[in-house]
């Protein structure tokens, strides 16, 4: 691992150096794209969703505030992670640049195992 890989570790934590290397290699010919999965170098995903999302989605997304009730959503796997990355224009910003694949994945974790 180079110093400067060791340096973004320490001093972002909530990114992965496994993330931060796929980040900079670019995909194309012998480089394919990695399917994406949360890693226990990801932050927690509730932790994630706390410090992000919690300002609009109340109770931990257990009701609806500013944004809806995420509990027991019907929305699809897809849908959820399409809606984080993208965002809602008027509603929601969007989190695709912000959050790298795998950490949208353990906020998608976390939206799941909510109960009410």
């Amino acid at each position: 691992m180079s110093l400067a890989v060791a340096t973004l570790a320490i001093a972002w934590p909530w990114l992965s150096v496994p993330s931060f290397a796929q980040q900079s290699a670019s995909p194309g010919a012998g480089n394919p794209q990695p399917q994406a999965e949360a890693s226990p170098n990801d932050i927690e995903g509730g932790q994630m969703f706390a410090t992000t999302c919690g300002f609009c989605h109340q109770e931990g997304g257990r009701h609806a505030g500013r944004g809806p009730k995420l509990s027991k959503s019907e929305r699809s796997d897809e849908y959820i992670i399409e809606r984080i990355k993208k965002g809602k224009v008027g509603a929601m910003p969007a989190y695709g640049s912000v959050f790298t694949d795998g950490q949208i994945i353990a906020i998608l974790a976390y939206i799941r195992g909510l109960d009410d």
